[in-house]
């Protein structure tokens, strides 16, 4: 890349915006991405996207603020899979493929009364840094110091529940008010991160950083750390790739961690697999 054109590109609005919201998507991402991985719970990441999707296609049929109507929604979903999870009879992959393809089908058919996948649909599903504003900035910045805050709070606690459920119970944690707060803060990551990578590629931020740091058997913490780097290094790379090279910015972005995460298992297979 060109060192000059990349310093110019830091010149737009623009662009400023996408890093400065990406960076904060990055860090919460990885931060939620160890105890959804650890615990099994990656998909419902996917999951929540797709119910994103629907969600955005309200907001636009009815001209509101997609992120203010998907938050409320999508954290109503989240609990909905967990409460479906929990029944015998339907196992958690089977509760989110439900969620999930009603979600689907549901967004095809309110952007059908919108006549059709328009321009302003087709940038939330796949990511666009032109439509981040600035009170989209302000708004995603302060969900995620939130985000990165609740899960310091609650960090022994959700550490004790991802490595030995059982012995957290008997230590007096709560599994299931913990595996709600997962959910609350998985949902708001999700809404956010639909402004620069989309719906159908934001749940890939989060597992693709922790799945590539874990391949590199560190502490846990150390993985946090590692999980964070890489998907702050995937995501600043990916805006600058897609504005030199005109990239669509959501599937750059993945590409970068799908690298990423190839070098990565290529280290631990060269290490002997371990």
């Amino acid at each position: 890349m060109n060192i000059d054109l990349l310093f110019s590109a830091l010149q737009y609005t623009f662009m400023q915006r996408a890093l400065l919201v990406g960076i904060m998507i990055a860090v919460s991402s990885s931060f939620l991405g160890i105890f959804l991985v650890l615990r099994r719970y990656s998909m419902i990441g996917d999951g929540l996207a797709h119910v994103s999707f629907a969600t955005v296609a309200f907001a636009l049929l009815f001209q509101q603020s997609p992120l203010l109507i998907s938050i409320p929604i999508v954290i109503m979903a989240s609990f909905l899979i967990l409460k479906l999870s929990e029944e015998n009879r339907i196992g958690g992959d089977a509760a989110i493929g439900l969620v999930a393809s009603f979600s689907v089908a549901l967004g095809v058919f309110v952007s059908s009364l919108a006549k059709g996948f328009n321009v302003d649909l087709f940038s939330y599903l796949f990511g666009s840094i032109l439509v981040i504003g600035q009170s989209d900035v302000i708004f995603s910045v302060f969900l995620s110091i939130t985000v990165i805050g609740v899960i310091l709070f609650y960090y022994q606690d959700l550490f004790a529940l991802t490595y030995d459920e059982e012995y957290a119970v008997v230590m007096g944690k709560k599994p299931k008010k913990l595996s709600r707060i997962l959910a609350v803060l998985t949902s708001i990551t999700i809404v956010l991160g639909i402004r620069v990578v989309g719906t159908m590629l934001i749940s890939s931020l989060i597992i693709f950083p922790t799945v590539t740091a874990l391949q590199l058997n560190r502490g846990f913490k150390q993985t946090i750390a590692l999980a964070i780097v890489i998907s702050v290094s995937a995501v600043v790379l990916g805006i600058f790739a897609s504005f030199v090279f005109d990239f669509p910015t959501g599937s750059t972005i993945v590409l970068m961690n799908s690298a990423f995460f190839g070098i990565s298992f290529l280290i631990r297979i060269l290490n002997g697999g371990n």
